[in-house]
């Protein structure tokens, strides 16, 4: 009888971890992402004179990118980013966190290597694993920082004078794609193993404080496209698109020339306590009770994706492309050449 109970328990506490969270009132109807809904625009796309390359044939002419080695040393979606590929991701990373430290963010290098209480409590598991890679000693490959950002804090109870907690964190993700038979198979938009700078924050548990931190880490990774002078729009995702916990998530989508379309390369999203509630993260308020605190997610910037727009965006006619004026003194020069 023990073991006939120990078994339906199991399952009940499975299901209850499938529970989705319940949307914000703002987050239109919709089945998929073509349902989501443009809420604003930010530049114009290039009136180009010529017929502009699309990104793996701008990366093989200028030597930024190996994939046929890529593949023999990694298999299927392996690359090697070279020359200008590997420096212009190294300066995208450096000047985002620089503008996020500016910020008050603290700066982490995250692991990748995480536990399954953390996939569990951010709500990456257990709906999500065939998307997750799975160690022989029991550990996962994390597919972005927040999860084990969000494990720091797992059976710590805070104060609420230590809210918020904001962090820009860096870290090499991955994903089996195992959901995207068939999508993307070529070039570097949807990749096994790639890198990311994510925001991460722990806040009061307050919907309007929630909702104003939403705002602000979507508005940072704004400037960030801002800055690098891409056209883009910022979409409010449907229902039918959120994530298990997420009560709103934005998508900020950037123009792509060959494809004459907006791409994701930014998402935003916040979840009130479903991540803390999970991994036990609360806090003390200034009357003496203990709450959960709520946390927020935002992709300040995820490589190599973000190359497929700026090297578009900025090719020129004679087939060299210009660096972004504010990654150029990372960068060492301001134009790519065919070597």
């Amino acid at each position: 009888m023990e073991a006939k109970l120990h078994i339906v328990e199991s399952e009940f506490n499975l299901l209850m971890l499938q529970v989705p969270q319940i949307p914000h009132e703002s987050v239109p109807e919709g089945d998929s992402d073509a349902d989501n809904k443009p809420v604003r625009f930010w530049g114009e796309p290039a009136k180009l004179d010529f017929e502009p390359k699309n990104h793996i044939d701008l990366m093989k002419d200028l030597d930024m990118v190996d994939f046929e080695r890529g593949t023999k040393v990694a298999g299927f979606r392996g690359y090697f980013l070279k020359n200008e590929g590997a420096l212009l991701s190294l300066a995208l990373w450096q000047f985002t966190v620089n503008n996020l430290v500016k910020k008050g963010f603290v700066p982490l290098i995250a692991p990748s290597l995480v536990k399954e209480a953390s996939f569990l409590g951010t709500g990456w598991l257990p709906q999500g694993k065939e998307e997750i890679y799975h160690t022989q000693d029991d550990l996962y490959l994390s597919g972005t920082a927040e999860v084990p950002v969000m494990g720091m804090y797992q059976d710590e109870t805070l104060t609420e004078e230590e809210l918020p907690k904001k962090f820009i964190a860096f870290s090499p993700c991955f994903r089996s794609e195992a959901g995207s038979y068939g999508k993307d198979t070529k070039g570097i938009y949807r990749l096994h193993e790639f890198m990311k700078v994510e925001q991460i924050i722990l806040c009061k548990a307050d919907s309007q404080e929630s909702v104003k931190w939403h705002e602000e880490i979507t508005k940072n990774s704004e400037e960030i496209v801002q800055a690098l002078k891409l056209p883009y729009r910022v979409v409010v995702n449907c229902a039918g698109d959120l994530g298990l916990g997420q009560v709103k998530k934005y998508d900020i989508e950037t123009w792509i020339p060959s494809q004459k379309k907006y791409g994701e390369t930014h998402s935003s999203s916040y979840f009130y306590d479903f991540q803390t509630r999970r991994l036990n993260i609360k806090y003390r308020d200034r009357d003496g009770k203990i709450q959960f605190a709520h946390s927020l997610n935002n992709t300040a910037l995820a490589t190599p994706r973000i190359l497929i727009q700026i090297l578009e965006n900025y090719q020129q006619k004679d087939g060299t492309i210009k660096v972004p004026e504010v990654l150029q003194s990372y960068v060492g020069s301001k134009v790519i050449f065919k070597k």
